[in-house]
């Protein structure tokens, strides 16, 4: 019985330890979106990792941590960067909680996104290391956008295979 007991509570610590990770990590990624919509530079970078990359909904935008900053240090200067509100999110920890993925759908101005990404712990406190942000689009209208996307898509495949 002591055995049986010891096992509970060991089990019952390790899932509420994880519990409490993923609440860390989802208010992490809710602090950063926040950031993000008050324009607030160092609160939202200070959320990332110093090597973070940011994939954005354009085919050309993979940016490097440096890259990112300066992408988007004029928009929050003007105080106007985005907003984006999580409306679901799943969040996996690693088994050692030093890192953990998770996907997002978002309410943004472009109407429903999708965000996943890394999340890296530093200093005991979570940092988003990856961050890759989509639109998505309903399945009965992907010839629409494929037709709206082609001509550019095109062009940017020639340049990209020659490299």
């Amino acid at each position: 019985m002591k055995k049986i007991s010891v096992l509970i509570l060991f089990m019952g610590s390790v899932l509420f330890g994880q519990s409490d990770e993923k609440i860390a990590i989802a208010n992490t990624l809710d602090d950063w979106h926040v950031a993000a919509g008050a324009a607030d530079f160092e609160e939202y970078f200070g959320l990332m990792t110093d090597d973070a990359v940011f994939i954005g909904t354009d085919a050309t935008e993979n940016w490097q941590h440096e890259e990112f900053i300066n992408y988007a240090k004029p928009h929050f200067d003007k105080g106007r960067a985005w907003n984006f509100t999580a409306v679901e999110r799943n969040i996996y920890v690693h088994d050692e909680a030093d890192f953990a993925w998770f996907d997002e759908l978002l309410d943004t101005q472009m109407k429903i996104c999708r965000g996943s990404g890394v999340l890296k712990k530093v200093n005991g406190k979570w940092k988003i290391a990856h961050y890759v942000l989509s639109i998505v689009v309903p399945n009965e209208h992907v010839d629409e956008l494929v037709k709206i996307k082609n001509e550019k898509d095109n062009l940017l495949l020639k340049q990209l295979k020659i490299k």
